[in-house]
């Protein structure tokens, strides 16, 4: 197949789409697809680049949530889709809807991803667990983008069951965004700074729903807090604010940001893995950390999809809940042999979610539009 990928941002470190996208490029391409991009980004081989939207003062904000648009140019956009044969889009913004728009023109079938949660947006104004304000964003979704396409891939079980409750009309396919073969048990010494020390680690954006301000918290309600080192892996606007909170610890928090290689050598070095947030459409972070045999410790949100991963409830904790979550941390750390059988158990759990059996239903969906729309033609 031909298939063009339509992402605003793809060249991103700091975006689990984006890395979800370039991975699934990377591995289509192994089984023989053509596959190109169409992004904000200058051209290149195999890129239709895009200038990006400039929305002036609001620039930073959206950069900082490591994020940005493209500005649509109607004649780059035909030219991409008459290209191929199928079009996947990956947000539902003004790029991706004018690519449904041109691609049912072309008569080309389009398929469409739900990666963005409403809370993802309300959550950046303080309307995280509002209610209403998600049902309008999820009804607004669904009239305006969703219900013009006629499959759609969910990256859980979670936000497919979701979508599918406010009565949208497409397809829905659950299909993990899946990890990486390479993600497998390791196990690492600590690095001589921390050698004494209890590493735990989070990986993801510091961002409000997040909330690695409820790991910091839980430190001083843990009976290990002052030997706790904690490691934040991403970047986000809530930096400054995390590292002011984070600097009152005996061991203040470590903020990185790693690639592949250094993020499994700094996961095989650690003693637990916590995953705080509130919302979560999957948090392949969380599976690529329990792959490696970490035991993770997940908030228990109905917003989020994470909580799945939890293999029983000693390793769930009351979201928003820094005192629980320290119990959860020191049941753990109290109990070193359960969390070294546990450990195994999650590393083989993790198998599930390899991205090889991701693919297989990516194609299958992929090829399930092209079939539809060849069906539309006769």
């Amino acid at each position: 197949m031909k298939i063009l990928f339509v992402i605003d941002v793809y060249f991103s470190t700091n975006n689990g789409t984006s890395i979800s996208a370039q991975r699934f490029a990377e591995e289509l391409r192994k089984r023989g697809h053509e596959v190109r991009i169409m992004t904000a980004s200058e051209p290149r081989e195999g890129v239709y680049g895009l200038p990006e939207l400039n929305f002036f003062i609001f620039n930073g904000m959206i950069h900082k949530q490591g994020f940005k648009y493209a500005k649509c140019d109607k004649k780059v956009i035909r030219e991409a889709v008459e290209w191929a044969d199928v079009v996947h889009c990956f947000f539902p913004f003004f790029l991706e809807t004018r690519a449904k728009k041109i691609a049912d023109l072309l008569g080309k079938p389009a398929t469409a991803a739900f990666h963005v949660q409403p809370q993802n947006i309300s959550s950046q104004f303080g309307l995280g667990k509002s209610e209403w304000v998600n049902n309008m964003i999820f009804s607004i979704l669904r009239r305006a983008v969703y219900d013009h396409f006629g499959h759609v891939h969910a990256p859980s079980k979670f936000m497919a069951e979701e979508i599918e409750s406010r009565g949208y009309k497409a397809k829905v396919h659950a299909i993990s965004n899946g990890i990486q073969s390479d993600f497998t048990w390791y196990k690492v010494p600590k690095k001589p700074e921390y050698e004494g020390k209890i590493l735990i680690a989070m990986v993801g954006r510091l961002s409000a729903e997040k909330r690695q301000d409820v790991i910091i918290n839980a430190l001083q309600y843990s009976k290990y807090g002052d030997r706790i080192q904690l490691i934040f892996a991403g970047k986000g606007p809530k930096y400054k604010q995390y590292y002011r909170l984070g600097s009152k610890l005996k061991n203040p928090p470590v903020f990185t940001y790693l690639p592949k290689e250094d993020l499994k050598n700094m996961l095989g070095q650690c003693d637990l893995y916590v995953h705080a947030s509130d919302m979560e459409s999957e948090a392949i972070s969380c599976i690529e950390a329990f792959a490696t045999g970490l035991v993770p410790v997940i908030a228990n949100s109905n917003l989020s999809a994470t909580r799945q991963f939890a293999l029983d409830g000693r390793s769930l904790f009351n979201p928003g809940d820094p005192k629980d979550l320290a119990r959860a941390i020191d049941y753990w750390l109290d109990n070193p042999e359960e969390k070294a059988k546990m450990e195994k158990l999650y590393s083989e759990s993790a198998k599930k979610y390899d991205i090889n059996h991701s693919i297989d239903l990516f194609e299958e969906m992929l090829q399930e539009a092209i079939d539809d729309c060849n069906k539309g033609r006769k």
